[in-house]
């Protein structure tokens, strides 16, 4: 079990006309003898925040639980987690997020912060994001790593339920290291999404999608090869030490079975 931790209050979700804000805070620190402490834990409204066991002693573990139906359109949500220097952090979400459409026709938007200092680790790897018939969604990830930091990054879309067509949902991942530009993809899909997103050249009449990025500083000396792990799923060097697998499928239940085997054959 990892280091004690304290959690912060945060202050309730503010309320506009056109949708909800709410904000959840997450800082870990080394904490001297050789596990990670969590001084700041905070979350408002959907966002609610539980300290977890870990895999490892060294590592803090922190789930993401949704306390109520969110993000509906207009609606910003927003994930703050720092990593100071030497800490170790496992983030999850306990339940699949669903995007649902809202009464003011506003796009709704959920953000991801990650700031790793040098020595740090983080694992982010959230449940699927469900793109629902009639939701508007824009999702951006911003991560920020130190050159000696090791980034898990695993991000699930599912576009629709079962039976219906997806709603319009746009996300962008962008990475930087040590100050330069490591990633920076953005994916539309859905109704209102460039012509073609789900043809031969996009997601070939796919259903789910998904992607893993590690980021190690080890790869620098021994860099994962580019592989072809099924008909619609490959692995990537990047220029950097980092590799990306990606995955279409069916549902996301192939999907992740696609991730969590690159995962196991490659020990990250």
């Amino acid at each position: 079990m990892s280091g004690a931790s304290a959690t912060g209050t945060a202050p309730a979700p503010s309320q506009s006309p056109a949708g909800l804000r709410a904000t959840a805070r997450i800082r870990a620190v080394a904490d001297g003898r050789g596990g990670t402490a969590l001084p700041l834990l905070a979350g408002e409204g959907p966002l609610a925040l539980r300290r977890t066991r870990s895999e490892s002693v060294a590592e803090a573990g922190v789930m993401l639980v949704g306390a109520m139906t969110a993000p509906l359109g207009g609606d910003h949500l927003t994930v703050e987690a720092t990593a100071g220097p030497g800490a170790r952090l496992a983030l999850a979400s306990a339940a699949a997020t669903l995007a649902l459409p809202g009464r003011s026709g506003e796009p709704a938007r959920y953000d991801v912060h990650l700031d790793l200092a040098d020595g740090a680790s983080v694992r982010w790897l959230p449940e699927p994001l469900i793109s629902v018939r009639g939701s508007d969604l824009r999702v951006r990830t911003r991560v920020r790593l130190a050159p000696t930091a090791r980034l898990v990054l695993r991000e699930e879309q599912v576009l629709g339920r079962t039976g219906e067509v997806p709603g319009l949902l746009r996300s962008r991942l962008t990475v930087d290291r040590g100050g330069r530009p490591l990633l920076d993809q953005e994916l539309a899909c859905g109704p209102g999404a460039p012509g073609g997103w789900d043809g031969p050249a996009g997601l070939a009449g796919h259903r789910a999608l998904g992607q893993l990025l590690v980021v190690d500083p080890a790869f620098a000396e021994d860099p994962p090869a580019a592989a072809v792990l099924g008909e619609f799923a490959a692995v990537t060097p990047l220029a950097g030490p980092a590799v990306l697998v990606t995955a279409l499928a069916a549902d996301a239940l192939l999907v992740r079975e696609l991730l969590d085997e690159a995962c196991r054959s490659h020990g990250w």
